[in-house]
């Protein structure tokens, strides 16, 4: 493995803080599956079974996850460095909770799940960076589960975007009927499409039918944070 190949992995959340030695010594006792993936090959499948780390090195994904109750789909491109779905691999629910297709093209490497228990546990420096990926995930989940009631409309859209998100920022695509939105988050069709055509005049999306594009979901969150507050402004 070429020195380029090692520091893309100690780059990589779950590596990182281990010295060259310690990798150079996990490598010969973990296989590695280096994969390439062409533009719009599919990796995973929401559903199929998570028994591996993907590591995403190069390139970008889409991660797409279909609620087929409510009958929409959320999309969001993730760049590398990126592990996929670590969440996924024990606990209740052992299946991936999204599909995820090739962005650009990608390079990823695969570790099967029975290593992560017989060699990577084994290193202190490891178990603390997944009692951190863990942590902080569940941290994230928790406060945006917290402040997710919306005291206005734009509060409502945008947290229902962030709490379906793997990460509160980049772009995102949502599969949705407007009417169905507005049932989702309480509020009439007639004023869900008249926000949206809002974010689509100040450039913060872009709408088609049935879906929404938001290029940078950030950009909808402050302007959510700022609209909430001329909102304060205006009543004291």
């Amino acid at each position: 493995m070429n020195v380029t190949m090692y520091d893309k992995l100690l780059q990589l959340p779950l590596f990182q803080g281990l010295c060259t030695n310690d990798l150079t010594h996990i490598l010969e006792k973990v296989k590695l599956h280096f994969q390439n993936h062409k533009a719009g090959t599919c990796l995973l499948q929401q559903g199929t079974p998570c028994n591996q780390l993907l590591f995403l090195l190069d390139g970008s994904l889409t991660a797409e996850r279909e609620d087929s109750e409510c009958g929409f789909v959320l999309g969001e491109e993730l760049e590398a460095p990126l592990i996929i779905e670590p969440y996924s691999l024990y606990g209740m629910h052992t299946r991936h909770t999204a599909s995820y297709f090739a962005h650009t093209d990608v390079n990823v490497v695969a570790i099967n799940k029975s290593y992560i228990l017989t060699v990577l546990a084994k290193y202190p420096i490891f178990q603390l960076n997944v009692l951190n990926l863990l942590s902080n995930r569940a941290q994230a989940v928790q406060e945006r589960t917290w402040n997710a009631h919306g005291r206005d409309i734009y509060e409502k859209i945008n947290n229902f975007l962030l709490l379906r998100c793997q990460r509160p920022t980049g772009s995102k695509t949502l599969r949705i009927r407007m009417e169905d939105l507005a049932a989702l988050i309480g509020e009439t069709r007639i004023n869900v499409s008249k926000v949206l055509n809002e974010y689509q005049l100040k450039g913060l999306a872009k709408l088609s039918r049935k879906a929404i594009l938001i290029p940078e979901v950030e950009a909808l969150t402050h302007y959510a944070v700022a609209h909430q507050a001329n909102t304060i402004d205006e009543q004291e």
